[in-house]
């Protein structure tokens, strides 16, 4: 069964991110726009993820990534009945911030590969890679080591490497 992105309007954080990819000037941080959060800065990011992020954030990777609510939820390993007790506390634990993270950080690299076309992003995503075995790269990418992989796999495709 292939997964397609859902077709949903811009939103501001998505347009921002999208700036800065057009402007040239996104930082190593910049995907947390993604999660409608608003620092940069690191030493402030790690402290937010050990305190847990706000559910919300998860609410704005899935408007921005456009993905089904199970797609996301899988990508990032929190069970449906989790994510409703969290959205009831209002905020994620540490291990569940650091994955969503992790999934803002990878789709934030798609896009800018794909220079800010969220359909084009979404769907590399989803679909199967050879450079991956063959792997979707939201499978790959929900451990660290494998998320390093396919952001390499991102880097090599932006440099024009046959991979």
């Amino acid at each position: 069964m292939r997964i397609r992105p859902e077709r949903r309007a811009n939103t501001a954080d998505l347009a921002r991110f999208k700036g800065l990819i057009a402007d040239r000037t996104l930082g190593p941080h910049s995907f947390v726009l993604l999660l409608g959060l608003q620092t940069f800065d690191w030493s402030k990011l790690i402290e937010t993820v050990n305190r847990g992020l706000p559910y919300r954030s998860l609410d704005h990777l899935r408007e921005n990534a456009g993905l089904p609510e199970e797609t996301l939820l899988r990508w990032i390993q929190l069970a449906p009945r989790t994510a409703d007790r969290r959205k009831q506390q209002g905020h994620l634990e540490p291990n569940e911030s650091d994955r969503v993270l992790r999934a803002a950080r990878i789709l934030g690299k798609a896009l800018e590969l794909f220079e800010g076309n969220r359909e084009h992003a979404v769907e590399w995503l989803l679909t199967e890679q050879p450079a991956l075995g063959g792997s979707l790269p939201v499978e790959v990418s929900q451990t660290e080591l494998g998320a390093r992989e396919v952001e390499n796999l991102l880097g090599r495709l932006e440099h024009g490497v046959f991979s």
